[in-house]
């Protein structure tokens, strides 16, 4: 079920998960796990998928957003979760409301955790353990481009944050994520540093190490646990799997009492 995961016990109270394809009840080619594709996987599939995750963390509740590859960070506060209910993360498709549409959440709730999907984009987990604050960001090509992450970092600042520290999660790699020499010229334009070669010799954009920069500049610490979805067959992959692929989840939570 879970990929890399960091109990709140051995963190100050804060913990940090990725999912990986197997330990859930979807079929096909979307992976057991799938925590997305409503669209296309059974609905009662991806709730229970959710539930066992979220029984697994030990939270009440999982938060999602509706990922359009954009900048917008969203606080999760009393009021939100107010209206917060046991379906919620279906949305749409299963008669709930839609979900925000937005790519970052920032918290100082306890017990709930913020829950990115991915299928290649990179999924950023952060956290300041002593100020109880934590955030969660989606960052693709776009999302990177227009600082999402850095975005995240500063509405986390705003509740209190100060020493924050970044995990990036499992994500396509520079050597696999091959884009147009057109659209790598576009980035190198501005971010020089996340331009690559995949093995196989074309353009390719990095874009690990294009939000680790982004976030050392803003004085956050980065740890990288960040095997390649594409390579890795555990780990769902849509350059990999095409648009049956399911999404894998990164999560973080604060325990009840920590900070």
């Amino acid at each position: 079920m879970f990929r890399i995961l960091i109990g709140p016990d051995a963190n100050h109270g804060v913990g940090a998960a990725f999912t990986d394809r197997h330990g859930g009840v979807s079929s096909g080619t979307h992976g057991s796990l799938n925590l997305g594709r409503t669209d296309l996987d059974d609905l009662a599939a991806v709730e229970t998928n959710f539930e066992r995750v979220r029984r697994a963390i030990g939270v009440a509740r999982v938060v999602t957003l509706d990922q359009v590859h954009g900048d917008q960070v969203v606080v999760v506060d009393q009021r939100w979760m107010h209206g917060w209910g046991p379906l919620s993360h279906l949305g749409g498709a299963a008669g709930q409301p839609p979900l925000v549409s937005a790519d970052a959440m920032v918290t100082t709730l306890p017990d709930v955790a913020l829950c990115i999907r991915v299928a290649d984009c990179v999924p950023v987990l952060l956290c300041d353990t002593s100020a109880g604050v934590i955030g969660a960001a989606h960052a693709g090509r776009a999302g990177f481009l227009s600082d999402v992450a850095g975005r995240t970092v500063e509405q986390m600042r705003d509740l209190g944050a100060r020493d924050i520290v970044a995990w990036l999660g499992p994500h396509i790699c520079a050597s696999c994520y091959e884009v147009p020499q057109s659209m790598a010229d576009e980035v190198a334009q501005s971010h020089r540093y996340a331009v690559s070669t995949t093995t196989w010799g074309t353009p390719s954009i990095d874009l690990a190490g294009g939000l680790e920069h982004q976030l050392l500049q803003r004085g956050v610490e980065v740890v990288r646990l960040d095997p390649c979805t594409r390579t890795e067959p555990s780990l769902h992959s849509h350059r990999r799997d095409g648009a049956d692929a399911g999404r894998l989840g990164g999560l973080i939570w604060r325990v009840s009492g920590a900070a």
